[in-house]
């Protein structure tokens, strides 16, 4: 994520590494997206904005209680509680010129099966970057963290006020 914080601004130019999953090539192809001839400049695309995409997509996907591991679950909840949500939270994502590759940390709602949740959050993902932000999305790796069971949250809670 600290990542996504520090490509706020315009991206530098990084060069192609064989050990990044997505072309970072600056031949953009325009058979995607119609262009206008006229129109001049370019568009960037910063990693929070398609990392966000992601997070909302993930959410919506029945079956996932929640993004992020424990710890930044339980920040999320400090933020929640002041009105300042990160949706990209437990979100990590690598964009290039054309493509994207996305890396998500979940927790899954009990019973939902596992391997279902996670093929439709990996669906939902490239869908959503493809259709919103236009890149092809090459990889949507889908971490299953831990599993929500309804009802312990009220027990956990309980147990702390108590000792």
């Amino acid at each position: 994520m600290a990542n996504q914080d520090q490509n706020t601004a315009a991206p530098a130019e990084k060069p192609a590494t064989s050990a990044s999953r997505v072309d970072r090539s600056s031949s953009f192809s325009t058979s995607r997206i119609p262009a206008d001839a006229d129109a001049a400049g370019k568009t960037v695309i910063a990693d929070g904005v398609v990392a966000k995409v992601a997070g909302i997509a993930a959410r919506e996907v029945p079956g996932v209680f929640a993004l992020g591991g424990g710890g930044a679950r339980a920040f999320g909840a400090i933020r929640d509680v002041i009105n300042a949500t990160d949706l990209a939270q437990g979100v990590k994502v690598e964009v290039g010129e054309t493509q994207a590759a996305a890396d998500l940390t979940i927790v899954v709602e009990y019973p939902a099966p596992i391997q279902e949740v996670a093929s439709n959050v990996r669906s939902a993902v490239a869908g959503a970057i493809s259709r919103l932000v236009g890149l092809e999305v090459v990889e949507v790796n889908v971490e299953v963290n831990d599993v929500h069971v309804p009802g312990t949250d009220n027990q956990e809670n309980e147990e702390s006020r108590v000792s």
